[in-house]
């Protein structure tokens, strides 16, 4: 099979300054819609907290003995490693490197480290020549680990639940991505904001929709497709599969193949 170039490889960072806002779901429905319209796709778990690598079926990630830890460390220490060294198969068709709580110290080492923010970056220039898109599911703060997420992505989506607190963190995220843009990575684009977990039946979820639209619709765009509150869609990360699999007529379902549709028309 003739390799992709590293033109054909999107590198997508999903990132939030606040945790529960569907971020690492959206990662998963998103990686496996892609792969469902014939991309190959890796998702890079940058979170030691492990909550990607859960949700892809590993419930106990400080169990593996591979991870993003272990590549990023052998970077740092100019070991050479193969391309695969990590990479765990999901059976929706996609490649999951994982992370686990090994991460964290490895963050506190890399401040020391020269060039500190772009070693992910080398990674990915390592394997992006086998895949159409690399999402990284990023922790939901703005440390070491993702500034070197969005150092090495071409477009980040930032997933923001439709409620205040959230909303109110995503001045600092976009402040964030404007200087490492300016410092690091020029290339750097804001792909979207999504809006996830949206209750339509309540008022509240409406005008804080309608607030995200008046705020930034003028500047970024904003998906035209929310991400519905679901209780099915709270059950996947337990099951270890995408909504396209767990309940793919349901409306969460619908909404992330608008959200794929969306992906895609922006290749260029």
């Amino acid at each position: 099979m003739k390799k992709k170039t590293s033109n054909d490889c999107r590198v997508l960072a999903l990132c939030s300054q606040k945790g529960g806002v569907g971020k690492t779901t959206s990662c998963v429905n998103l990686a496996v819609g892609l792969a469902r319209a014939g991309k190959r796709v890796l998702v890079v778990d940058n979170d030691p907290q492990g909550s990607m690598t859960a949700s892809l079926g590993y419930p106990n990630p400080d169990e593996l003995p591979e991870t993003l830890a272990t590549v990023l460390m052998n970077i740092v220490n100019e070991v050479t490693f193969e391309d695969s060294l990590g990479i765990l198969h999901h059976e929706e068709g996609i490649d999951l490197l994982p992370a686990n709580i090994e991460l964290a110290g490895l963050e506190v080492s890399l401040v020391n480290f020269m060039s500190r923010e772009l070693v992910l970056k080398q990674y990915i220039e390592q394997v992006k020549d086998s895949y159409n898109y690399i999402l990284l599911d990023c922790m939901p703060s703005l440390g070491m680990l993702t500034i070197n997420a969005l150092a090495c992505a071409d477009a980040v989506v930032i997933p923001v639940q439709a409620a205040y607190l959230p909303v109110k963190g995503l001045e600092q995220l976009i402040r964030t991505i404007g200087k490492v843009r300016r410092q690091l990575n020029r290339g750097l684009e804001i792909e979207g904001i999504l809006i996830t977990m949206v209750d339509s039946r309540t008022n509240y979820a409406r005008d804080i929709t309608e607030l995200i639209h008046e705020t930034y619709g003028n500047q970024i765009r904003i998906f035209p497709h929310n991400i519905p509150f679901s209780v099915r869609a709270a059950e996947i990360s337990a099951e270890g599969v995408s909504i396209f699999k767990h309940d793919p007529k349901g409306k969460v379902a619908e909404a992330y193949q608008y959200l794929t549709q969306e992906v895609l028309k922006d290749e260029k």
